[in-house]
């Protein structure tokens, strides 16, 4: 009798492992903000991520929040966050969402965690009658920008991001005499 497995058997299945999509909690900040320091890391600035457990906390949490937060866990592991706050269109006339940081640890991809922290975040827009989702991808990002093309979601052409920040602020704001 031989022990080697049987060529023509089907291989064993792995169990699905389970995923819930939840509010970010209190004591999910710690963790949520080292994958908000692995993205700064993936996005080749680590030197201008300065988040503290402190900071993210204070945002959250607030009687007014300034940023929410959800996260993916399998099978009861923190895997993935998404942190966005709300807009207004004018032209619209009606909020929206926009993505500050989507991130899935590593070891956790090609599970569907984006897709489902997405589509829980398109469900809140949906639930709350808010008009859209946005956020920006660097360029470079070819496989962010593969999968969301995958969402039937639209590239905003004909817009430039700006910023003014650091001693571009101060000065900017100095004119405000």
């Amino acid at each position: 009798m031989s022990t080697r497995p049987d060529a023509t058997a089907a291989p064993a299945e792995r169990p699905r492992p389970t995923v819930v999509v939840r509010d970010l909690r209190p004591e999910d900040v710690p963790t949520v903000v080292g994958f908000v320091h692995e993205l700064a890391e993936y996005e080749r600035e680590p030197e201008s991520c300065l988040l503290t457990a402190e900071q993210l906390h204070a945002a959250l949490f607030a009687e007014q929040p300034a940023v929410f937060g959800h996260v993916a866990e399998v099978d009861g592991v923190l895997a993935a966050t998404a942190l966005w706050f709300t807009t207004f269109s004018t032209w619209t006339g009606v909020h929206g969402m926009h993505l500050e940081d989507l991130y899935v640890s590593p070891s956790y991809r090609r599970l569907g965690l984006a897709r489902a922290l997405l589509a829980r975040l398109a469900a809140v827009c949906v639930e709350r009658g808010w008009a859209r989702l946005e956020w920006a991808v660097l360029d470079w990002n070819a496989p962010a920008l593969d999968f969301y093309a995958t969402l039937s979601s639209t590239p905003q052409d004909g817009w430039t991001t700006h910023r003014v920040d650091a001693a571009a602020l101060a000065d900017l704001a100095a004119l405000d005499r």
